[in-house]
């Protein structure tokens, strides 16, 4: 009986590699191959304008990058980016997912209504909000003229004191419902009845929120943090819609810088460095979210 166990589950095993090296393959030739062709482009001079003088350049690149005044702007405007759309969404998220895990009538439509801004296009939202940036007939200068905020329209993404600030709002508003529905999954998934003693013991709702919700969500809302960072790290289709880097390199992120050395200026191994560079900090910033994880398991 052990023998035909052990054939059996050695059938079962062969069987489960068979159906999953198609996925295996397709991920192989999609990414990886893909990947390893960045790489090795970092380290050759190699210009779609002159193909025929590609050539070995070992660390050039990456010493040429470390020198490089606009990929440094590039990257403070998306740390910039990163680090406040990320708390500001994490922030109106939670609270937005506490309204949202309310006993209501009605709730279902507010989750929905609460979700339309995710799940519309990037594309669509970056051109939706560059009008009502406008600065003869926006919405927002209309707006903030009524309340009396400004005395005078502003061409928001026109002015770099002002444009970088603009898309992060612009942001915040479209992913806001993502972290507030990671959040809300978390919030669900918290009995219901340590609320209730908590009540019998005489805790507040404020208390029962500190003592209760936060610690029961901190991991979910670690993971939501995680990927809303690694994906404003990568923002390009809202910057590249509402100002293409602009003005100047007020706005210009990392990842629009990579495309404009790469598919602008044709410098597919500069261009490629810059991706690796990418790639380096998005592997870090995962690399210490998990470690971060994996302590508080340890510790729980």
């Amino acid at each position: 009986m052990k023998t035909q166990m052990t054939y059996l589950e050695k059938r079962k095993a062969v069987w489960g590699y068979i159906f999953v090296a198609p996925a295996i393959l397709l991920i192989l030739l999609v990414a990886i191959y893909p990947l390893f062709q960045t790489v090795k482009l970092s380290f050759y001079e190699y210009s779609l304008l002159a193909p025929q003088d590609q050539q070995f350049i070992g660390m050039e690149n990456y010493k040429k990058l470390i020198h490089d005044a606009r990929f440094w702007n590039s990257l403070s405007n998306t740390m910039i980016f990163t680090v406040v759309s990320v708390f500001f969404e994490l922030v109106l998220g939670l609270l937005l997912a506490l309204v949202m895990n309310l006993p209501l009538r009605m709730i279902g439509i507010v989750r929905a209504a609460a979700l339309v801004p995710w799940a519309i296009p990037t594309v669509v939202s970056a051109t939706m909000w560059l009008w009502l940036y406008n600065d003869q007939w926006g919405f927002v200068n209309i707006l903030l003229g009524k309340l009396g905020l400004i005395d005078q329209y502003h061409a928001w993404l026109s002015e770099p004191a002002s444009a970088l600030a603009a898309v992060i709002v612009s942001d915040v508003w479209k992913t806001t419902p993502f972290m507030a529905l990671l959040i809300l999954a978390g919030l669900q998934m918290i009995p219901k009845d340590m609320y209730e003693s908590a009540s019998v013991d005489g805790a507040t709702r404020l208390r029962q929120f500190f003592s209760i919700t936060l610690p029961m969500i901190k991991s979910t809302i670690l993971v939501a943090v995680l990927f809303r960072t690694l994906d404003s790290f990568r923002v390009f289709d809202l910057v590249y819609v509402m100002t293409m880097g602009g003005p100047g390199n007020a706005t210009e992120v990392t990842s629009l810088y990579a495309y404009k050395t790469l598919f602008k200026d044709l410098d597919f191994g500069y261009g490629s460095t810059l991706a690796v560079s990418i790639l380096v900090v998005i592997a870090a910033i995962s690399a210490i979210y998990i470690w971060t994880l994996s302590e508080k398991e340890e510790r729980a």
